[in-house]
């Protein structure tokens, strides 16, 4: 325990370079705020990382007297690991590791305090059921993949999502989810999209790709949104810096006399048989692909970028060749980032309606899912 007296000034620093909180691993606990009656009062502890005494934990002969009062060898602590790394467990907290504890915390706070009020972001969640799997969406892992570009406007995502009994082999779900989707953007981005203040939006989404496509096609005329890639090696929702971006290749049929279809082949290459299959007219396919399909090639916002790209390009090409009043059949095999962007990019006033097919097992190939059209006009729109 300490002896010595610290004075105020290092302690307020301190303070404020903790923003309040337990600088202890893990914890982050408010040290000015009782979680049970929600009293506010100071509860932190001020410790040593080298004890002001040479008797101490971590004490040596020299620093002890030369650090008891510089604040890179204090710590701001909450009660029980104050307890922890002075009592009860010292061995196992050298010097090293609580300098690099009060390192790491004071730089997220930092990071979290330099974000000018202009780049707050508000969070989206959209996750629906794939097969048999859940949507292993939590608003912690998407909080913390918006830093330190964006700070979160709330303490609480914008949740799209809706439980589903049905299943994606059923007919029923499409439709179902379709309406609960269109009902709930409707419901919780309106009031912020009619904000005199343009906000902005971090996507994260986790559903069959038709869904994915529907959600982006809702946000298109929305123009500050970030969506986020979820990678599987390693499982994160954070884009790293230091991948070269990939490019997208467009590859035209020959015949472009039949029924347009655009084959996305990013995750998987798509047999052409399938397809036909599924359509079972004469047939027109456009490809959208990368030389070596696969799982996680999708991984910088420079990727994302490029994907946007090349879609505008392909919609262009298929509207020139098969005209305006042709419908487009999209089967898609693409990471969940790409599939909101497309849908983004489709704008309804300017690109052929689509039908968006879906592969499923239990069905045997691909299925129609749903239509994204252009919306149906009102009396205010004559």
């Amino acid at each position: 325990m300490s002896v010595s007296y610290i004075p105020e000034k290092i302690k307020h620093i301190l303070w404020g370079k903790a923003a309040g909180r337990c600088q202890y691993e893990g914890c982050n606990e408010k040290l000015f705020l009782d979680q049970t009656t929600k009293f506010e009062f100071n509860q932190a502890y001020v410790a040593h990382i080298i004890a002001d005494r040479p008797g101490g934990p971590r004490g040596d002969n020299v620093l002890s007297g030369e650090l008891k009062r510089d604040i890179t060898n204090l710590m701001l602590l909450c009660d029980r690991h104050h307890r922890l790394v002075d009592r009860e467990d010292v061995d196992q907290h050298p010097v090293s590791r609580l300098i690099n504890m009060k390192a790491k915390h004071e730089e997220r706070i930092r990071l979290a305090c330099d974000i000018s009020e202009n780049l707050r972001t508000h969070i989206i969640l959209f996750g629906a059921r794939i097969g048999e799997h859940g949507t292993p969406l939590t608003y912690s892992e998407a909080a913390n993949a918006t830093k330190p570009d964006f700070l979160p406007a709330s303490d609480r995502p914008i949740i799209l999502s809706m439980d589903s009994a049905h299943k994606d082999d059923e007919d029923s779900y499409w439709q179902i989810q379709f309406e609960s989707l269109r009902r709930n953007f409707e419901t919780e981005l309106s009031r912020l999209k009619d904000t005199t203040e343009t906000p902005h939006f971090s996507v994260f989404g986790l559903a069959p790709q038709p869904l994915l496509i529907q959600l982006g096609a809702l946000l298109s005329d929305i123009t500050q949104v970030k969506v986020y890639t979820r990678l599987r090696e390693p499982e994160t929702w954070k884009h790293p810096e230091d991948i070269a971006p990939l490019d997208f290749n467009i590859i035209e049929p020959e015949d472009k006399t039949g029924c347009p279809v655009l084959c996305i082949s990013i995750t998987a290459e798509i047999e052409e048989t399938r397809i036909q299959k599924a359509i079972q007219q004469p047939i027109s396919i456009w490809k959208l692909t990368v030389p070596n399909p696969g799982k996680d090639l999708v991984r910088s916002d420079t990727s994302l970028l490029n994907f946007r790209k090349r879609v505008r390009e392909i919609f262009e090409k298929i509207r020139l060749a098969h005209g305006q009043s042709a419908t487009l059949n999209v089967f898609p095999a693409m990471p969940n980032s790409t599939a909101i962007e497309f849908g983004r990019v489709w704008q309804p006033k300017a690109e052929l309606p689509m039908i968006i097919f879906d592969q499923n097992t239990n069905r045997n190939g691909f299925i129609r899912t749903m239509s994204i059209t252009k919306p149906k006009r009102t009396q205010h729109d004559y």
